[in-house]
C-alpha cells in the first residue's frame, strides 16, 4: 500500500492541477474515488454559448486573413509594390502563425487556455486596427502589422478546438467541432466579399481592415464573460486528472503516434492544395476569360474582381455544405466502421482531385463548366475540415491536444500553404520563356502551373488512407492513457518505476 507521502500533491499555479501520469498503471483518483473525475460542473446551455462565441471569433480570423487578398490589387496601387513585394503580406501572416503555433500550443497544455486566447485576440484587434492607417510611404509597417496578426491568431486557433474538447465528448463534440469549423471556408470567403465591397464603396481599401477589429471588439467581451475553462480532459474519463509531463515526452508521444503523424502529413497535403486554389483561382479564371475573348487585359488598377465575389459565394456555400454533410457520414458510419473517419478524408482528397483536374482544363473553353466543377471539388474537399479536428482530439490524451494542434500547423503550414503559392507562380514564371509570342501564353503557363494541386491531393488521400491503419489502435491507446491503464516505458521516469 503506497504512503501519503507519496500522493500527488495539488499545485496553486496556473498549471493544470492534474495527479495521473500518462502511462500510470494506476486509475486511481487522488481522492479516493476511481469512479468521480475532479472536474468542474458546467452546464449544458453554457456549453453551446461557448461553442457559439469561438465559432464566431473563428469567422473574425478567417475574414481578416483573406480581406488582404480581396483587396490585393488596391494595395499594390496605393503602395506602388509588385507582385513578388506583395506577396510579403501573406507570407510574413503564415511565418509568424505556424512558428508560433507551437509556442501557444506548450503554454496551451500547461497554462489558462482562456487568459491565452484574450490576450492574443487583444494583439490581433490592436494590430489589425493600427495597420488600417498606414500611409503609402510605410508599407514596411504593414508588413510588421500582418506578422504581429498571425502571432494573435496561433494563439487562438491552437486553444480553442481543445476547450471545445474538454466541453462535449462522442458524437456531441463531433457536431460541436464541425459547427467551429465551418467558419473556416465561410469566413475565408466572406473575407474576399467584404474586402472587395467596402474597398469599393469607400474607394479606400484601409476601410475593409477596420471592420473585423470592429467586429472583434465585440467577440473579446463575449469571450472574456462567457468563455469558460474547463479543466483539461473534462470530458474524457479520467483525463481531468492527468499530470502534465515535459515537452520533450510531448513531442515524442506524438511522433510515435502513427495516426496523429499520417494525418497531420493529409492536412499538409489539403493545406497545399487549398492554399494555392485560394491565391490563385480568381487570377486564372480572369486569365481564361481573358484568353477566350470574354474580357479584355487588366491595363490599370483597380482591375475586375468579379471573380473574386463568385469565387468567394462558392467558397462560402460549398463549405457549409461540405462539413455539413463530412459530420453526417462521419455520425452514420463511426460506430460499424471503426476507420470511418479517415476514409471520408481520403475519399474527399481522391474525389475532388479529378475535379480540380476537369476544372482546370475545361477554363480554356467553358467558364461555368470550370465553376461548376470548382463548386463540387470544394464541396468534396470541405468534407474533411471537421472530420480532421476531431481525429486529433480522439487519438491524442487531453494534456497534449493543443500542442498537437500547434505542431500540426507549423506542418501544414510550412510544407503546405505557405509555399505553395510561391511554387506556382514560380514555376508559371519560370515557363514563360518558352513562349513569349502567343498572348494566351500567360493563361497557359498558369494552367500548367495549376495543374500540380491534383496530384498532391491525390497524395494527401494516400496519407489518409494510411492514417485508417492505425487509426482503431491509437484511439484505444489514447483511451487507456486517459483512464491511467496503460503504460509508456519510453517516457517512465526512474521515480515511477521504483
Amino acid at each position: 500500500m503506497a504512503s501519503d507521502q507519496h500522493r500527488p500533491k495539488p499545485r496553486l499555479s496556473l498549471r493544470s492541477s492534474t495527479t495521473i501520469r500518462y502511462g500510470s498503471m494506476s486509475s486511481e483518483h487522488p481522492d479516493g474515488d476511481p469512479s468521480t473525475p475532479q472536474t468542474t460542473s458546467i452546464s449544458q446551455r453554457r456549453s453551446y454559448i461557448a461553442v457559439a462565441v469561438l465559432c464566431y471569433i473563428n469567422l473574425l480570423n478567417y475574414m481578416d486573413r483573406y480581406t488582404i487578398a480581396g483587396v490585393l490589387p488596391s494595395i499594390q496601387k496605393f503602395f506602388g509594390i509588385s507582385d513578388s513585394t506583395s506577396g510579403l503580406l501573406q507570407t510574413v501572416f503564415i511565418c509568424s502563425f505556424m512558428f508560433l503555433a507551437p509556442v501557444f500550443g506548450y503554454l496551451g497544455d500547461r497554462y489558462d487556455r482562456k487568459l491565452i486566447m484574450i490576450v492574443g485576440l487583444v494583439m490581433w484587434i490592436v494590430t489589425t486596427l493600427g495597420s488600417s492607417f498606414v500611409k503609402s510611404s510605410h508599407f514596411w509597417v504593414l508588413v510588421a502589422t500582418r506578422a504581429l496578426v498571425g502571432t494573435g491568431e496561433a494563439s487562438y486557433s491552437t486553444i480553442a478546438p481543445t476547450i471545445i474538447g474538454d466541453l462535449f465528448a462522442g458524437s456531441k463534440r463531433t457536431l460541436m467541432i464541425s459547427f467551429f469549423y465551418i467558419f473556416i471556408p465561410v469566413g475565408s470567403g466572406l473575407g474576399y466579399i467584404v474586402g472587395a465591397t467596402i474597398a469599393n464603396a469607400t474607394g479606400d481599401w484601409r476601410w475593409a481592415l477596420r471592420v473585423s477589429p470592429a467586429l472583434g471588439g465585440f467577440g473579446l467581451l463575449l469571450l472574456v464573460f462567457l468563455i469558460p475553462n474547463p479543466p483539461r480532459g473534462a470530458s474524457d474519463n479520467g483525463g481531468a486528472n492527468m499530470e502534465t509531463t515535459s515537452y520533450t515526452e510531448d513531442i515524442k508521444y506524438l511522433l510515435k503516434n502513427r495516426s496523429f503523424v499520417w494525418s497531420s502529413l493529409g492536412v499538409t497535403a489539403m493545406a497545399f492544395v487549398t492554399g494555392a486554389l485560394a491565391f490563385w483561382t480568381p487570377t486564372f479564371l480572369s486569365r481564361a476569360q481573358v484568353t477566350q475573348g470574354l474580357r479584355q487585359p487588366c491595363k490599370e488598377e483597380p482591375c475586375d474582381s468579379v471573380d473574386s465575389y463568385i469565387f468567394g459565394a462558392i467558397t462560402v456555400v460549398t463549405g457549409v455544405v461540405g462539413v455539413f454533410l463530412g459530420t453526417c457520414i462521419s455520425k452514420k458510419l463511426r460506430d460499424r466502421v471503426p476507420n470511418a473517419d479517415p476514409l471520408i478524408c481520403a475519399v474527399g482528397m481522391l474525389s475532388s482531385s479529378p475535379c480540380f483536374f476537369i476544372a482546370i482544363v475545361l477554363a480554356s473553353t467553358s467558364i461555368p463548366a470550370t465553376y461548376t466543377f470548382i463548386a463540387i471539388g470544394e464541396t468534396l474537399l470541405s468534407l474533411n475540415w471537421a472530420i480532421l479536428a476531431d481525429i486529433l482530439l480522439y487519438v491524442v490524451v487531453p494534456n497534449r491536444r493543443a500542442t498537437a494542434e500547434a505542431l500540426q500547423i507549423m506542418v501544414c503550414h510550412l510544407l503546405g500553404d505557405a509555399g505553395s503559392p510561391y511554387l506556382i507562380g514560380a514555376i508559371s514564371d519560370s515557363l514563360s520563356k518558352y513562349n513569349t509570342t502567343d498572348p494566351s501564353w500567360d493563361f497557359r503557363r498558369l494552367e500548367y502551373s495549376v495543374l500540380l494541386c491534383p496530384f498532391i491531393g491525390v497524395l494527401g488521400g494516400l496519407f489518409f488512407l494510411m492514417t485508417s491503419l492505425y487509426i482503431k489502435e491509437d484511439r484505444k491507446a489514447a483511451e487507456l492513457l486517459t483512464s491511467g491503464q496503460a503504460p509508456v516505458p519510453e517516457i517512465t521516469t526512474v521515480s515511477e518505476s521504483v
